[in-house]
């Protein structure tokens, strides 16, 4: 890696293309959603490595739920046996694990494992790994407004005082900070209704591979890519 002063510290990922991916291989799209999981841990692996601080994954959207029930139910499974399984690896390495998204309607085991894994974990410094479960950008700020709207009616908040900085707090993950990259799989160009208040500034990257191709050595060419460009945040580059 070069300029390792300019490693992002958030990267979110929109991991796209697992059922191409399985269709092209003869396989169900269950099977590719499978391949998907293992490239997440490998990520969260590498990500910790290179030292990055956060890394989002886009593991399921609120539009999700209209897909084939038997693949949401599978979904819902895969994503309680990777709870089961690699939290314990991030406890052990001081990682911390949560959640953004409305709860309902996840199933309640689910919940109850999201809460526990979330709980387990809440101490650690290391790297954090957000799942974006149940998840929309639009929903997100929909939530926000509605709890912003509930302190101004009790006096606990000033509309006429509101800046863009208070409003992000009521935000499903307020403690963190927007993502410096954004990478999508399978080289789709959009970003889906994902965390559209948080990447207005965010350097993306777009990805000709398939989410289950996508490996270190891809993510280190995404950070390649990231370190090539300027950030002026809307302002000008002045020598």
């Amino acid at each position: 890696m070069q300029d390792n002063l300019k490693i992002p510290k958030h990267i979110a990922f929109i991991m796209d293309g697992n059922g191409r991916w399985a269709k092209e291989k003869g396989l169900s799209r269950t099977c590719g959603h499978l391949e998907g999981v293992k490239r997440v841990k490998e990520i969260i692996r590498g990500a910790s490595q290179l030292k990055i601080k956060i890394v989002t994954f886009f593991a399921f959207s609120t539009e999700n739920w209209s897909r084939p029930r038997n693949e949401v139910n599978i979904l819902m499974r895969y994503l309680a046996n990777f709870l089961d399984k690699e939290i314990i690896y991030l406890h052990k390495n001081n990682m911390r694990f949560t959640v953004i998204g409305r709860d309902e309607p996840i199933p309640k085991y689910l919940q109850a494992k999201i809460k526990k894994a979330q709980e387990k974990t809440a101490g650690n410094t290391g790297l954090k790994v957000v799942l974006a479960i149940n998840y929309g950008g639009r929903q997100e700020i929909v939530d926000a407004a509605k709890r912003f709207a509930r302190d101004a009616l009790t006096g606990k908040a000033d509309p006429d005082s509101l800046e863009a900085e208070q409003f992000s707090r009521y935000f499903y993950a307020a403690d963190t900070p927007d993502p410096d990259l954004l990478i999508r799989t399978s080289e789709e160009m959009r970003i889906s209704n994902f965390l559209l208040w948080q990447l207005s500034y965010s350097e993306f990257y777009f990805s000709k591979k398939y989410w289950p191709d996508f490996g270190i050595e891809e993510l280190k060419e995404a950070i390649k890519e990231y370190q090539k460009r300027e950030r002026r945040f809307g302002g000008l580059n002045v020598p």
